[in-house]
């Protein structure tokens, strides 16, 4: 038996063994860290000799720049869209520009030179390259207007740029660590710490923390090879561009003075004689007449001096919505139109002897125009600036389909931003007040997100729509929902004598509605009822209780003649 026995106990031993080998096998590769390497170039994503790939702040971007000669070149739409958009590339022309508070530079593609205002510098390499897809803009010339540093890293090539500020965690890496891709002793490494290294920490976790270190690697360190993790501070030594405003030191009342031909001009005297308190008044002299930039002009010098008699400034109105053959996107978007543009303004100021320019370009396709409308609002103020002339730009109420006006840059570059508030409810549109006392509220408060009080001129009516509504079905004659489509819907203007007028006219009494806070009339004729939200001192006062709550810069009105003349006693109490 006990011959027997031994075998089988040797069996067991044996088999005991196996498993303890096989068990500790297992348990060695499942806790033996990996020894794998991602390769960086892969890791970058690099797929060219000569593309650099793009970590900004503590995230690596999809976008590449482009190694040329030596020197770093970088996307004109990356630098756009994440460095500076005030970089403006003009595809039609092959023009760089770049407005400052008081010079235009310009660089046309693959030149060594190019243009502060009129004099030439030598950049010594193109400060911009240019191919059938985009441009790349050289990142040391996007330094010296941006606020941001950056390093250059090569095998594989790589740039770190940074543009934010202010406090960020740090920690040391012990010596003998390694980063990974993600946190895990199995995943690859993309990093060997050979001696101990300051890292910026992005994420901590509860074992492993996400890292940059200081040559653009962005991965994974366990928490237990990292020590001294603290704050740090950041800060930039670059020096903002600063921006000054021709201002006024009186409380802006504007008045808009529709001029269709010049003989109109004789009538001065008159237009202003039936006014109080006006301090500017705006003609509109002058409008885009054709694709090349040039202007229609109606102005006088008579009507400048004696409103300056008068103790009254001319802001003449430019307007881009008179000639409809003009296409405003093909000025706007090539630079030797919008220049004309600029120029032909700036010249009839000086000729005319402006005081300002009162820009209204409406209408405006954002596929069309992009950047270009606000490119051109810069170039407009620098010379504006540089020659004493005040820049005032009307703007819609804000919403998300005219961001693209970019009010907070106009801000930078115009004197005053005017908020047109008014065509609430429009021709074509729902029935419905013209600027109810609620939208013009909300129209001041999101322009004051981008625009300082000081700068806001705030526009009002002095005329309505006239609401004609009529049953597509004579014999539902129900008008309460005047936006039921039943209901054919049709609107004319009225001033505020002619709508006054229309009401005494068919004996019709207006009764006041708080919530548009204006006075409201109805009355039917025939088939049709028609539907009035009445503008008169009433509905101006509250609306320059909102100029005086929100210390705005003024108010404006559209337009001179469509008034009654009892609503200056009210304007003037808040304007002088």
């Amino acid at each position: 038996m006990k011959k027997k026995t031994i075998p089988i106990l040797t069996v067991c031993a044996l088999i005991v063994i196996i498993v303890a080998i096989i068990g500790g096998s297992v348990l060695l590769r499942k806790y033996t860290p990996s020894k794998e390497h991602k390769d960086l170039t892969s890791y970058y994503n690099i797929t060219a000799d000569n593309q650099v790939a793009i970590v900004l702040n503590n995230e690596l971007t999809s976008s590449y720049a482009t190694l040329i000669d030596g020197h770093i070149y970088v996307d004109y739409n990356f630098v756009h869209d994440t460095l500076n958009s005030r970089f403006y590339w003009d595809h039609n022309e092959n023009i760089l520009l770049y407005a400052t508070s008081r010079d235009l530079i310009s660089a046309e593609a693959d030149s060594n030179k190019y243009l502060i205002t009129k004099s030439s510098v030598d950049y010594g390499r193109p400060v911009v390259k240019a191919n059938s897809d985009s441009a790349y803009i050289d990142l040391d010339f996007v330094k010296e207007y941006t606020d941001l540093t950056y390093k250059y890293i090569k095998d594989p090539n790589r740039i770190i740029i940074t543009n934010q500020w202010g406090d960020y965690e740090t920690a040391s890496v012990k010596k003998n660590s390694t980063v990974r891709v993600k946190g895990g002793i199995k995943s690859p490494i993309l990093k060997d710490i050979t001696e101990t290294t300051d890292v910026t920490v992005i994420e901590q976790g509860d074992k492993w923390s996400k890292i940059l270190t200081a040559d653009g690697i962005i991965g994974y360190v366990q928490n237990k090879r990292m020590s001294d993790i603290s704050t740090k501070t950041r800060t930039s030594d670059f020096t903002p561009d600063t921006f000054a405003h021709i201002t006024k030191d009186f409380n802006i009342c504007m008045a808009w003075h529709q001029v269709t031909n010049s003989s109109a001009n004789a009538n001065i005297a008159s237009v202003l004689s039936s006014t109080k308190g006006v301090n500017v008044i705006s003609p509109t002299w002058f409008y885009l007449n054709d694709n090349n930039g040039n202007l229609a002009n109606l102005a006088s010098l008579d009507y400048v001096n004696y409103c300056h008699s008068q103790g009254v400034e001319v802001w003449a109105l430019v307007s881009n919505l008179e000639n409809k053959d003009a296409d405003s996107a093909e000025v706007l978007t090539h630079t030797s139109k919008r220049q004309n543009l600029v120029n032909q303004i700036v010249s009839m100021a000086i000729q005319y002897n402006l005081d300002g320019i009162n820009l209204d370009f409406e209408s405006l396709n954002q596929s069309k125009v992009g950047d270009a409308y606000i490119e051109f609002v810069r170039e407009l103020s620098i010379k504006c600036a540089n020659n004493g002339i005040v820049l005032s730009i009307d703007n819609y109420v804000p919403t998300s389909y005219t961001a693209f006006y970019n009010r907070a840059e106009q801000a930078n570059f115009a004197d005053y931003i005017v908020i047109m508030g008014y065509d609430e409810h429009y021709a074509g549109g729902d029935a419905g007040s013209v600027s109810s006392i609620g939208w013009v509220k909300q129209g001041v408060a999101d322009t004051l997100t981008e625009v300082p009080a000081d700068q806001i001129i705030l526009g009002m009516p002095f005329y309505t729509r006239v609401w004609q509504l009529t049953p597509k079905d004579t014999s539902s004659k129900d008008s309460s929902d005047s936006n039921d489509s039943s209901y054919d819907v049709s609107s004319k203007i009225y001033g505020m004598r002619a709508a006054d007028a229309l009401l005494t006219d068919n004996d019709v009494t207006k009764t006041w509605d708080q919530e548009s806070g204006q006075n409201y009339a109805e009355f039917t004729s025939g088939d049709s009822t028609f539907k009035v939200w009445l503008e008169d001192a009433n509905s101006a006062e509250e609306r320059l209780k909102i100029v005086k709550d929100n210390k705005l810069a003024g108010a404006s009105f559209w337009k001179l003649g469509f008034e009654t003349s009892d609503i200056w006693n009210t304007i003037i109490k808040y304007t002088n």
